[in-house]
């Protein structure tokens, strides 16, 4: 869990950093910026950490899996053992995502660096550095007022509100290759994965709200794809399925996977497939993944959005199901129409 109750700005930097492959120029400040100004550093910590709120929590890593070979992990060490050296650090930072902002699509921005204290993660208070890439400045209007007459101008600006990429590292799991969350909302094509993966470098942290998020992600991905290969199950059985599998995660503290296969899948033939692409996918992907663990109820709030438990007809209906398939009946009449019949007791 993360809590910025007590979070305050220590230094922050600030650069340009263009896209080296269309040309653009890497243009470094000599010194930090000036956040004496109280406001100012009111609207720096809301534009930093507003958007900071997923409950994953990542870790450095290597193209060999060596985190000590990680730029990033390097920067945030030298930073972490010595705060004089923030803006050297903050320069480096700029010149390697400089240097990795190689596909055309990669956005130029602003790259603020910063020195964070008293930010709490898992329940420990500690210091942070945050990457924060601002790629889209708007136009705003500003209205000047001399007596009883107005003027009227425009500029060019930053929308605090709108984040478009952020890293927090934070001076924990040093030895694991350190804790970190990570947001991405300005684009969400596989270009932009350079964030993540080319920049920074990140795997997900094993814990409890990896293996619930994986396991969650498993089984939607079996019961959306796999399942109507291998079985002839309607489209409601596949929403009933992935109920069950909600509810189980909603209503228990810890996860045992015979126990939730007996209680969700309960189809011995079912089962046995199910295992099968289980094992399968968690090959083909990489995934850490123990068959017991603690539930994360972040990850379930989160995964939650994604189930989903409606029935979409043609361009006129949306029948939604959250209880008892048995209630509704699917036929076909004598000229092919197909239908939906559906029992109910109240309405509302």
């Amino acid at each position: 869990m993360l809590d910025y109750t007590n979070c305050t700005i220590n230094k922050v930097s600030v650069h340009h950093v263009g896209n080296k492959t269309n040309g653009e120029d890497l243009v470094l400040s000599k010194s930090t910026l000036d956040i004496s100004d109280t406001d100012v550093k009111e609207l720096l910590l809301r534009f930093f950490l507003f958007p900071m709120t997923s409950n994953e929590l990542f870790t450095f890593t290597f193209t060999n899996g060596d985190f000590n070979m990680n730029p990033l992990y390097n920067f945030a060490s030298q930073i972490f053992d010595s705060p004089k050296a923030f803006h050297r650090q903050s320069v480096d930072i700029s010149k390697h995502l400089y240097e990795v902002s190689n596909h055309a699509q990669i956005k130029s921005g602003d790259l603020f660096v910063a020195h964070l204290q008293n930010v709490s993660v898992d329940g420990e208070t500690v210091d942070a550095i945050g990457l924060f890439k601002s790629e889209n400045r708007q136009t705003f209007l500003q209205l000047n007022a001399d007596g009883d007459e107005f003027s009227l101008n425009s500029d060019d600006g930053i929308n605090i509100e709108k984040l478009d990429k952020g890293c927090l590292i934070f001076n924990s799991g040093r030895e694991n290759g350190y804790k970190v969350c990570i947001v991405d909302k300005s684009n969400r094509s596989s270009e932009a994965q350079f964030w993540k993966d080319t920049f920074l470098m990140l795997r997900p942290c094993v814990n409890e709200y990896h293996y619930t998020k994986q396991f969650l992600d498993i089984t939607k991905n079996y019961v959306t794809k796999q399942l109507t290969e291998e079985f002839e199950v309607t489209k409601t059985d596949q929403i009933d399925i992935l109920n069950r599998s909600m509810e189980y995660f909603k209503t228990h503290d810890s996860f045992d996977k015979n126990e939730f296969e007996k209680e969700v899948l309960q189809d011995t033939g079912i089962i046995k497939s199910f295992r099968k692409y289980d094992e399968t996918f968690r090959e083909e992907n990489d995934i850490e993944l123990e068959d017991s663990f603690e539930i994360s109820t972040p990850a379930v709030k989160k995964q939650a959005r994604v189930f989903k438990s409606v029935l979409k007809l043609d361009k006129n209906f949306h029948i939604y199901i959250h209880g008892d398939k048995d209630l509704i009946e699917h036929g076909v009449e004598k000229d092919g129409r197909k239908y939906y019949k559906i029992y109910y007791k109240e309405e509302s």
